[in-house]
C-alpha cells in the first residue's frame, strides 16, 4: 500500500508539471483564456486551440495527450479504486482514525501506510518527532538554541497531516457531513476519542490566534497534537487485532 501511496504522489506532482509546461506554451503564444470557467469548459477551450506553426500544434497536442495520460493514472493508483484495500492488515486502523474530524479515507490511508504500523512508537512524542513537528536545536558546545520544528520525515504526509489540521479552525461540532461520511465499523472509543480532540484543538486554535500567533504556527501546533490524538486511536486498535487474533482457534 505505501508503494501505491507513494505512486499516486508522483502522478500527482507529475500532473502539475504536465499542466505548467501547457499554461507555459500557451503564454509564450498569446493564447491566454480570458474568463474564468469550469474545468470542462477549460479542456474543450484547450482542444479546440490551433497554431500558425505544424510543429507547434504538434508540441501541445503532445503535452495534452501527456496530461490525460497522467490523470488517467493518478485515478487509478486512488486508494479507494483498489479492491484488496479490505484485505490490508491495517484496514481497521484506517477505518478508526476517520472518526477525526478533517480525515478523510485518503488521509487516513496515507497516515497509515507511510509510518505502518503505529505501535512503533512507544508513545505519541515519538511520533510527532518521526513527522518532523517537534522543535529543533542549535547546539555547539555549551551552547544551545532553539529553532523552528524540524520538518524531517515525509513530506507528503506532512501536507496531508497540516490538510487535516486546517479543519479545526472552526468550533467543535459533530456535522453532518462527518457522520454521513464516517464509517460503520468506527467504535464508540473512537469517536469519544474524536470528539475529545475536535474540542481540544478548536480551542487551541482559538487561544494561539487570540494570542496574536499566525495561523500557520497555530495550525503546527494542532497539527502536532492532533498526531497524539491518532497515536491514542491507534494504539486502542492495535490492542483490538491483537486480542481477536488470540481469540481465534
Amino acid at each position: 500500500m505505501r508503494d501505491l501511496i507513494r505512486a499516486r504522489a508522483a502522478a500527482k506532482r507529475d500532473s502539475r508539471v504536465a499542466r505548467q509546461r501547457i499554461l507555459s506554451m500557451l503564454l509564450r503564444t498569446d493564447n491566454i483564456m480570458l474568463e474564468s470557467t469550469g474545468q470542462e469548459k477549460h479542456r474543450t477551450w484547450l482542444a479546440n486551440q490551433s497554431f500558425s506553426q505544424p510543429s507547434q500544434q504538434i508540441a501541445f497536442q503532445h503535452y495534452c495527450q501527456s496530461l490525460e495520460q497522467i490523470e488517467d493514472s493518478h485515478t487509478s493508483t486512488r486508494p479507494g479504486n483498489i479492491s484488496p484495500l479490505p484485505e490490508w492488515s491495517l484496514c481497521n486502523l484506517v477505518c478508526q482514525l476517520q472518526a477525526l474530524k478533517g480525515v478523510g479515507q485518503l488521509i487516513a490511508i496515507t497516515l497509515v501506510a507511510e509510518p505502518g504500523d503505529f505501535s512503533r512508537f512507544s508513545n505519541p512524542k515519538q511520533l510527532m518527532a518521526f513527522l518532523g513537528l517537534v522543535p529543533g536545536e542549535y547546539s555547539s558546545g555549551n551552547s544551545i538554541r532553539p529553532r523552528g520544528i524540524t520538518k524531517v520525515g515525509n513530506s507528503e504526509l506532512s501536507r496531508l497531516l497540516y490538510e487535516a489540521a486546517w479543519s479545526y479552525r472552526t468550533p467543535a461540532k459533530v456535522g453532518a457531513w462527518l457522520i454521513y461520511y464516517r464509517p460503520d465499523s468506527v467504535t464508540q472509543y473512537s469517536k469519544d476519542i474524536a470528539w475529545k480532540a475536535q474540542q481540544r484543538l478548536c480551542s487551541r486554535y482559538r487561544s494561539l490566534t487570540a494570542k496574536g500567533k499566525k495561523s500557520q504556527v497555530a495550525i503546527t501546533a494542532v497539527a502536532r497534537e492532533l498526531t497524539g490524538f491518532m497515536w491514542d486511536i491507534a494504539l486502542a486498535a492495535h490492542h483490538h487485532s491483537v486480542s481477536r487474533s488470540k481469540i481465534k482457534p
